[in-house]
């Protein structure tokens, strides 16, 4: 059963922007040796005649030192800083089915690719392909300002094929510095943020929005999910309004979020592997522009990942990893 934490998060996951000045501890560069075994791993998924995503870790073998750097990085992810980026991957060399097959590999190697939406992708494409005229329009589909959010996966992972033109800065927020500001400026409001709220990214095909807290302390653990646009709209859903008081609560939370030296903020490049842990890291975007030419528009690949290690979540915080198989398979 989550308890409501009471004192500062300590440790690396409460980690600031401001604190990591000059710190790259959390990038890692791909050797010649990996990219080798990258290579040679999708020459074999192709060699069985395979595809993506119809291929398993099996099908994409790694040599025992790469897979032992793999292991870090997600021991990482959980037991860390909640968030790591794999740098060098040679991008510009390879086919777009080759990228695919690349990047999902990898993915396996670290977790579970799940389902990103009722039409069952492994893969997400962020690209500005959206029109926002329409409301069903997702903004990682438009190049406006992403706001800070946590993805319904244990780990998400972006692969930034192509940049932008200008902007399109990824930034980061650890959960643990937001909850250290909450307490530190609202404390009368904490108990809020362990109740349960109704969340519409966590509805099914033809379902009501589902309970969730925002936060939760369990086994040692500070776990969060947070989206506030569904947390309003799963509340419209409902026809329960949000109360003056929660209305406030979700204002503490987002001022929280942009408190001066909380951030950090990187340029993902050509070939960068950026994986996050949803739990324990919010993440974003600043908006861009981006090239006339489609063929040089900014293009990220999204990987939704289930980890092996990853925390034990409190009963009344739902687990979710992407959507359901039976969901997909009615789309």
């Amino acid at each position: 059963m989550s308890i409501i934490l009471q004192t500062p998060l300590t440790g690396n996951a409460a980690w600031r922007g401001e604190d990591m000045a000059g710190d790259t501890s959390w990038i890692h560069h791909l050797s010649a040796d990996s990219i080798r075994a990258l290579d040679a791993a999708l020459a074999h998924v192709k060699s069985l005649g395979l595809s993506f995503p119809k291929f398993e870790q099996e099908h994409f073998p790694l040599p025992e030192a790469l897979r032992a750097e793999l292991a870090r990085q997600a021991d990482a992810l959980e037991n860390g800083r909640g968030f790591v980026v794999l740098r060098g991957l040679p991008v510009e060399r390879y086919s777009d089915e080759d990228i695919n097959i690349l990047y999902y590999g990898v993915g396996l190697h670290l977790g579970q690719p799940v389902r990103q939406n009722p039409r069952g992708d492994l893969l997400g494409l962020v690209m500005n392909v959206g029109d926002k005229s329409q409301k069903t329009t997702r903004v990682y589909e438009t190049n406006n300002y992403l706001p800070y959010h946590t993805d319904p996966s244990d780990v998400v992972g972006l692969l930034c094929v192509r940049k932008a033109k200008e902007g399109g800065l990824s930034s980061l927020v650890s959960v643990g510095a937001v909850y250290n500001e909450i307490l530190r400026t609202h404390p009368e409001l904490l108990g809020l943020y362990y109740r349960q709220w109704y969340c519409a990214h966590l509805c099914e095909q033809g379902t009501e929005p589902g309970l969730t807290p925002i936060f939760s302390y369990h086994q040692g653990k500070l776990t969060c999910r947070y989206l506030r646009q569904y947390f309003e709209l799963g509340h419209e859903m409902k026809s329960l309004p949000l109360t003056p008081v929660e209305v406030q609560a979700l204002d503490v939370f987002d001022q929280a979020m942009y408190t001066p030296g909380l951030r950090l903020d990187m340029m993902l490049e050509p070939g960068d592997m950026q994986f996050a842990n949803n739990y324990s890291v919010l993440h974003s975007r600043n908006g861009f522009e981006d090239h006339d030419d489609p063929a040089l528009r900014r293009k990220l690949l999204r990987l939704w990942l289930k980890m092996p290690n990853a925390r034990e979540l409190a009963p009344e915080f739902p687990g979710r990893n992407g959507f359901p198989e039976q969901v997909a398979a009615a789309a």
